[in-house]
């Protein structure tokens, strides 16, 4: 069994989306190969309605898929298909745009006002990007929710993992989702396949992910038998963590505990061509998606 080693640790940085909602970014737009499959990962997590209200209207994907994990409140959805509804709190979404297709995204707070969740995105390979658009609608309740000996909790979201298997299906990257509790001070190894990529989000409570770079990977804060220890990484909330290659995630809980979600998947290695909510693998495969907006051929008729 080999330690991940953490390639990069940073915080989600605030911005703005939609028609002016007030996010935290942890990636996207940068190097698609660092976390292929994977390309935009954003919290949107909030207190004040008017910073989210105005919500996602009409836009265009194409080429990619969007996963929606609702914490708390609401998300109405419509798109060009005539599909229309609701996600609640521990819902998820999984859409796959391929061909294409227009949606709107409308965050709604819970009674107190307040509004969270996480969108996904990521990459469908060039034999999948004109595929037809589907959804998976997911109700929380349909989630496998694992608890272990220790009281570490694991929502199996997509994958499988601890013997349970997520309810979403047929995804190009073979993914897997993971949204883990760790209780105060328990110390926790999860096991991941090595060809996938893998990141952690940390969204409450604060942990240390042990780092094979540092020495023998140890993961307290104090000298233990005379030994350095490795330190390199205690994050926070909205702190994303870039694990290198291996088989193994291993972490500390602070003193509240942590959750954070462990996402990994199969890199796709094609040629990325992205602009926005397209991504294609050649320039002149994006530059028709455009022209195809532009003079209303956007949509396929369906099969």
């Amino acid at each position: 069994m080999s330690l991940r080693p953490i390639l990069e640790t940073r915080q989600a940085a605030p911005t703005r989306e939609g028609a002016g909602v007030k996010l935290h970014r942890a990636f996207g737009f940068q190097d698609p190969s660092e976390l292929d499959p994977f390309l935009l990962f954003d919290d949107f997590r909030n207190e004040v309605p008017r910073d989210y209200l105005a919500g996602f209207p009409w836009h265009p994907h194409r080429g990619i898929e969007t996963i929606t994990y609702v914490l708390s409140g609401t998300v109405e959805h419509k798109d060009s298909l005539g599909n229309s509804g609701t996600l609640g709190a521990g819902d998820v979404q999984w859409m796959t745009a391929g061909s294409g297709i227009l949606h709107q995204e409308m965050p709604k707070g819970n009674a107190s006002g307040q509004m969270h969740g996480f969108q996904l995105w990521g990459n469908l390979p060039s034999a999948q990007k004109m595929a037809a658009p589907r959804y998976q609608d997911v109700q929380g309740k349909d989630i496998p929710d694992i608890v272990d000996d220790d009281g570490t909790r694991v929502r199996v979201i997509v994958g499988t993992f601890w013997g349970k298997t997520g309810p979403v299906d047929g995804i190009a990257a073979d993914p897997q989702y993971l949204d883990i509790s760790v209780p105060a001070g328990v110390r926790k190894t999860f096991k991941i396949d090595t060809y996938r990529r893998a990141f952690a989000y940390v969204f409450e409570g604060q942990a240390a992910f042990a780092d094979a770079s540092g020495p023998q990977g140890i993961l307290l804060e104090k000298e233990v038998a005379g030994q350095e220890v490795n330190i390199r990484d205690m994050s926070g909330n909205r702190t994303l963590v870039r694990f290198g290659t291996g088989d193994e995630v291993t972490v500390q809980a602070g003193p509240d505990g942590v959750r954070f979600l462990l996402i990994s998947g199969a890199p796709i290695n094609e040629p990325v061509a992205w602009h926005g909510p397209i991504v294609m693998n050649t320039r002149a495969e994006l530059e028709q998606a455009f022209r195809e907006l532009r003079n209303g051929t956007f949509i396929r008729p369906a099969h």
